[in-house]
């Protein structure tokens, strides 16, 4: 019991519970213990950089370190919180006037909850009508209202009391109607066990919301426990749901089943359920910027509870709501649920399902992509499990799949495609900028007689810039050569790391432009660094694809041979350029659009030589079969290799470290520009 108290102004750190919380940003927020909740066993902390108190349960105290004296005396927010009485002070969301009072501002408007789930649901008209609009001002909540009081103390003076001091305390429950912000009222614990949210209404709220969807989709049913049959158990995972700026809106609870009991083609089958890539979701703007249509996003509601079980599966009722009736039954799923090993194959089938019975047909080889004619017109649809980007020349194509997909599910939209599959970024503010990802002059290598690093540390910062190569090819090889030390990470590493950090703070607006009047072409750029890799002399790859002026797909990798010539590591580098192209030309073919003599730019003559003659001779011998494939396309006319200047190969960047001036050109070619 003693360990839940703690010194009073020490520092802390309360767990960072924004969502989604970019991986740029800290796990952990610096805050002063200022006091223990009124209302639950968390604590109050003043979040230093926010300026506001919140309550938590997620919170590292140290104890042996105090707040600078003179940050308490400066901070007039702090103060004046601190000289609140105990029930007034705000808590993070609380609004509040320019003159930092703390009368909490009422509202007149009642929002039920059933009213704001329905309005969630959109209709087509207003999907197609969804706009980049500013999001709406945070109610604020507060723990009491304009009739609540608290009680006269000689701690706290009347003058300081706002209300009518007669007037009782005021809890949920006896809260008006007429003050939506009450309505408003949500946990801000977040449970790690299902007796911690037992214990909490609003959770409990949470877990019922997510049974009644169970019941809608007639998921289920309770039937007796069957002999010999395998049980799969289940368990409620919670997340607390925030706006853009931390303060938490909706307490969600998802119920999952164990699918990690469930035995291979008893309970299940085949799991597979295609995904698309990044380069296709690319390929698919790339496609619309050519044609000039809008692209929309919408998504679908607890998605894997519309797909359709085919295996007998039973589950364990939920931990916390067991049938007082029946306690021993188990229920028989007639849909899948989230966790299930087929869950997402499932789902798959469903949406594949309804969309060919509605005139579509999928793409042949990219079977997340669903196209359907109507005379010249044709509206293009892409899949990433359960979230939809989807457009069309003619607006009424895109109105009418947008019926089509609320017809059958329920549906939310985000309006015009502004945010898709996470890339969203946020960097860090106090860095110099460096001109360049990676220096010229400082190679890096092994290190063995370095200082070591945090792994953890290290390994989360490439994870972080590994995501990020998705919309940023300018640090993709930088970033490759920073993850082959991952195993064992020294200084130096570390200080390549984080002079790609300190690059990202200079070019922090940069972005990828797909020009709609650029020509609609098909070419790649390839190259190698021959002996570039000082630890084992392997060569690097590096390559870009293009359709037109719009950059659509890159790479960078060290190849797995070591070559004897710069020859040859060009030619196997042009071979696995050729092999990219293929696929993209095959990518097309569902767009209908057809190309050949796909020009590949190398600076290298004598690897075109070899990709055009069978020469044989004691530099070319050993290579690989594997590698002689792009002889065949180069012979069947589906690419031809053209030879570039080595000032104007664009495949540079992908390869080697580069001079400022290099580096900007390259990345002006590549079609970057300054937002």
């Amino acid at each position: 019991m003693y360990l839940f108290f703690h010194v009073f102004g020490c520092i802390c750190y309360i767990l960072n519970q924004r969502d989604p919380r970019s991986k740029f940003e800290p796990k952990a927020d610096k805050g002063i213990f200022v006091g223990y909740s009124s209302i639950s066993k968390a604590f109050r902390v003043f979040h230093v950089n926010r300026q506001c108190i919140e309550e938590s349960i997620h919170v590292k105290f140290d104890e042996e370190s105090y707040t600078d004296e003179k940050f308490t005396h400066s901070s007039s927010i702090f103060q004046k919180l601190l000289s609140c009485p105990f029930d007034e002070v705000p808590l993070a969301g609380d609004e509040a006037d320019s003159s930092d009072s703390i009368v909490p501002v009422p509202c007149s408007l009642n929002q039920d909850t059933a009213a704001r789930s329905a309005d969630n649901s959109l209709g087509a008209d207003e999907i197609l009508e969804a706009e980049d609009s500013p999001a709406t001002d945070n109610l604020s909540v507060s723990n009491s209202s304009e009739s609540a009081s608290v009680s006269e103390h000689r701690y706290h003076p009347v003058d300081q009391i706002i209300g009518n001091i007669h007037d009782g305390v005021q809890s949920k429950s006896r809260v008006s109607n007429n003050f939506c912000m009450y309505v408003n009222f949500v946990s801000m614990i977040l449970p790690d066990k299902i007796h911690t949210a037992l214990q909490d209404a609003d959770w409990i709220k949470a877990m019922q919301e997510e049974l009644n969807e169970f019941e809608r989709h007639k998921v289920w049913t309770l039937v007796p426990r069957p002999s010999g049959k395998t049980i799969t158990g289940t368990r409620w995972v919670y997340r607390n749901k925030v706006d853009k700026d931390g303060i938490i809106t909706r307490n969600k609870a998802r119920l999952v089943a164990q699918g990690f009991t469930q035995i291979e083609s008893i309970d299940y089958g085949e799991t597979f359920a295609p995904v698309a890539r990044i380069e296709a979701i690319r390929l698919f703007l790339a496609y619309a910027s050519y044609m000039n249509f809008i692209v929309y996003q919408m998504d679908v509601k607890t998605a894997f509870l519309h797909g359709v079980l085919e295996e007998e599966v039973f589950l364990n009722q939920p931990p916390g709501f067991v049938d007082k009736d029946h306690p021993d039954y188990v229920y028989r799923l007639d849909k899948v649920v989230y966790g299930l090993k087929q869950a997402p194959k499932a789902w798959y089938e469903t949406l594949t399902s309804y969309l060919l019975e509605n005139g579509y047909r999928r793409g042949a080889i990219n079977n997340t992509l669903f196209i359907k004619n109507k005379g010249s017109d044709m509206v293009l649809v892409q899949i990433y499990v359960d979230d939809i980007i989807f457009g069309s020349p003619n607006e009424k194509l895109s109105k009418e799949f947008a019926e089509i997909m609320s017809q059958r599910f329920e549906m939310s939209m985000m309006g015009k495609m502004t945010f898709f599959l996470g890339l969203e970024v946020q960097q860090q503010n106090d860095c110099k900028p460096a001109s360049t990802p990676v220096s010229k002059t400082d190679k890096i290598h092994a290190d063995p007689t370095g200082t070591d690093v945090n792994h953890s540390l290290y390994r989360g910062m490439i994870g972080s810039l590994l995501y990020l190569t998705a919309s940023r090819p300018d640090i993709m090889f930088g970033t490759i050569l920073c993850a082959r030390f991952q195993a064992n990470p020294k200084e130096s590493h570390l200080m390549a790391v984080k002079r790609i950090f300190r690059y990202l703070k200079g070019t922090q607006n940069l972005a990828l432009w797909y020009p709609r009047d650029s020509a609609f072409e098909l070419f790649g750029y390839t190259d190698s660094d021959y002996a570039g890799c000082n630890l084992d002399k392997k060569s690097t790859f590096g390559g870009c694809h293009f359709l037109g002026n719009r950059l659509i797909s890159w790479s960078s990798k060290k190849q797995t041979s070591v070559a004897i010539s710069t020859a040859e590591a060009e030619y196997v580098a042009a071979g696995r350029c050729c092999a990219q192209l293929l696929w993209i030309q095959n990518q097309l073919l569902d767009y209908g659009i057809k190309f050949s003599k796909t020009p590949i730019y190398c600076d290298n003559t004598s690897a075109i030589k070899i990709t055009q003659n069978p020469v044989q001779h004691s530099k070319t011998k050993h290579i690989e079969i594997r590698h002689h494939f792009i002889r065949d396309n180069v012979e069947k006319g589906k690419v031809v290799l053209e030879h570039v200047k080595t000032s104007e190969q664009l495949a540079d960047i992908f390869t080697k470290a580069l001079d400022s001036q290099t580096t900007a050109y390259i990345i002006g070619e590549l079609g970057m520009i300054t937002l």
